[in-house]
């Protein structure tokens, strides 16, 4: 079984960073995508951003563009997500989640998920 654990949320005042981490263990497949997503209070869940391990392909939602960075250590099978210039509207819980479905992460339809880390950026 799949388990992927969030790590490195916090509270931080908006203009600073943080640096968020997803272990991986328990896989049986190749993974073929990764991503994070965040949902805030009363929003729906979006995707942040997502990655393709095997070619380096990255996506960033427009709103992180330029502020937030995706990577994948294999070595680690580890996901992290490096947030500069944070604003109050970054403020979510932030989920990672990973695919091995080539079909599925077309979709952007996560099999697995994390169970989130907490980002609050005060003004």
């Amino acid at each position: 079984q799949v388990q992927l654990v969030e790590s490195g949320g916090g509270s931080v005042q908006a203009g600073g960073s943080l640096r968020l981490s997803c272990a991986a263990s328990g896989h049986s497949y190749n993974t073929y995508c990764m991503a994070w997503y965040r949902e805030a209070p009363g929003k729906e869940r979006e995707e942040v951003a997502h990655i393709y391990p095997g070619g380096g392909t990255t996506y960033y939602a427009d709103s992180v563009k330029r502020r937030f960075f995706i990577s994948y250590d294999k070595a680690k099978d580890t996901l992290s997500l490096q947030m500069n210039s944070l604003k109050p509207e970054d403020s979510a819980m932030y989920y990672c989640a990973t695919e091995g479905s080539v079909t599925r992460c077309r979709d952007n339809d996560y099999s697995f998920w994390g169970q989130g880390t907490q980002v609050t950026v005060s003004s």
